[in-house]
Parts: structure tokens; sequence; C-alpha cells
């Protein structure tokens, strides 16, 4: 089979596509045919190296956390799936990835894939999905009549976590340049301001940080925080800032596998409640190049990564 692998850290030139054997499935593991996989800027980052400390990989590496696929054999032990089943999952961050015709991943993290979209593009539904919802209702415990500022709402991640905040009944202020104001408005946000630490008429309640800012940005924004509230942050490069005299609590997210969390978004999406954008499809040969392009800044949108 055809795989993306990188057998040292370095440039996205060190990415290769390559043959490699058809990998077989261990007790508690699934094989699955994969539809696609998606470019996460986490996966420049563990190519580059810059990981190593919390995200050991084996080398030679195969990157690709989504995957999407059908089920293609069962390892020992494995119950409660079907031979060519869809389904959809956020695969251990240290394991193999999904940038391959077939990948192996625990039986336990998978979901049934979402009937409403072409399978190949529901690989754009784990990773960002699960961030959002974990910042936004496990760490910042957001509940209706909120008000939740969200820092970077352009991305894949910003734009659910809009639409998960609004559904919930949150007031939502959301951040975004001009490229991306429409889509942020289109997903949900009560109002859109540009880049910075904003002027608010009242404070929030929750600050969601997936902007790359500095560390006096970051810890600027829980000025606009009111007493008690939290501030979420995914760039986890930097420590998440607290103000401890007003019981502002920062809290750092590492997000984690959870099926039922994505099947709770998988229902969301086939009721037509969130809406997912996939800016590019392009096959999987054309993985080092999406890689290179992130790394110049030349990257748009969420990136679907295709098998076949």
């Amino acid at each position: 089979m055809k795989a993306v692998r990188f057998h040292e850290y370095g440039a996205p030139t060190v990415l290769r596509y390559e043959d490699v054997d058809l990998p077989v499935p261990g007790a508690g593991q699934v094989r699955i045919r994969v539809a696609a996989t998606t470019f996460n800027p986490v996966d420049g980052n563990i190519r580059a190296g810059f990981m190593q400390g919390p995200i050991p990989v084996r080398l030679p590496h195969t990157p690709g956390l989504d995957v999407s696929g059908t089920v293609d054999a069962l390892g020992e032990g494995v119950t409660g799936f079907d031979i060519g089943a869809e389904v959809i999952g956020f695969l251990p961050m240290t394991g193999p990835g999904a940038s391959a015709e077939f990948a192996i991943v625990p039986a336990e993290i998978l979901a049934p894939a979402p009937k409403s979209l072409p399978l190949a593009d529901a690989a754009a539904l784990p990773v960002v999905g699960l961030t959002a919802w974990q910042a936004l209702f496990d760490h910042a415990g957001l509940t209706a009549g909120q008000r939740v500022l969200i820092n970077g709402a352009g991305g894949a991640v910003g734009r659910l976590a809009v639409q998960l905040a609004t559904n919930a009944g949150a007031h939502v202020i959301a951040t975004a340049g001009p490229r991306s104001t429409a889509a942020v408005t289109a997903a949900g946000a009560h109002e859109v301001l540009g880049h910075g630490v904003p002027a608010l008429a009242e404070p929030v309640d929750v600050v969601l940080n997936l902007a790359p800012v500095d560390p006096e940005q970051l810890a600027a924004l829980t000025t606009v925080i009111r007493d008690g509230g939290v501030l979420v942050n995914t760039t986890v490069w930097m420590p998440a800032p607290s103000d401890e005299q007003r019981g502002v609590r920062g809290i750092d997210l590492f997000v984690r596998s959870d099926t039922g969390q994505l099947a709770r978004l998988v229902e969301l999406i086939d009721s037509g409640a969130l809406h997912l954008d996939v800016a590019e499809r392009v096959p999987l040969a054309d993985l080092p190049a999406v890689h290179a392009r992130a790394a110049a800044n030349a990257l748009t949108g969420k990136v679907v990564v295709q098998a076949r």
C-alpha cells in the first residue's frame, strides 16, 4: 500500500510518498481502509521535531491524526463493528497516523461517520470538533446566557467553536481577520472584532484562545474576563495565564479522544445544527506540499487529504 512517512525529523522535504507493507490489526484493533485524513498544525510540529517531549513518535512515522474510512479487518476481541462500516476517529498522537491507504486504529476511538457528509470530508471533524467541544464545555463549563470571547475564530476550530457556543445559548464575541469575518459571522457570532485585545462594553465569562499570540497579549486577555471566569488556551507552548486575585483561572487544553463526544458531534452534523467547512481536498501524494505551504503560512482553512 501507499503511505506518506518521515524517517527523520526536519523540513517538509523529509516526507516520503512510498510503498509500505499492509498492516495487520492486533488485539483490540481495527484496520481501516482510509478514505481521508487531514492536516492539523500539530502534524507539522511533530514532523519538525518540536514535539518530541510531549508527543514522542517512533520513526519512520506516518502523520495524520484524523481518519475517516471503512472497517476492513478486525483484530482479536473486537466486537460491535461490521466489515464495511463507515467510521471516523481521532488517532493516538504517539502512534502511526492515517496518511496511508490503510490504517490500524484502536477500536475504542472509532465512532460512526456522519451520514450527511461525503466520507472523505468527515475526516475534518474529529480533532477540530473535539478541541472545540472540550474547550467550551469540559474546561470552560460554558452555559446558556454566558458571554464568551473566541480569540482567533477564523480557523477550523474557531468556526466550530462559534457554532457550538451559539447553539448552547451563549453570547459569542469573536476576533478574526478580514478574510474570515464573513465566515465567522455566518457561523453565528453575535459580534466580530479585529485581532488584538478587544475593548468590551462588559466583561466575558470565558475566553477561548486559539491564536498564536505573544505571551503579553495572551496575558492581557485575562483583563476582559469577569471575576471568577476562565481562559482556555490551545496554544500549549505558552502556559495559560490566570489572575488569582480575581479568581480568573487559566487552563491549557490537551485534546483527547472521546467517542461519546464525537458521536454527539456527528449527531449535530447530521441534524444540520453544525456545519463543517472544508477548504481543500488533495490527494495523499500531495501531503508533502501541504506541509510546505503550512510552513510558509500559505495554508487557509481545513485541508482534507484523500487516500483514494
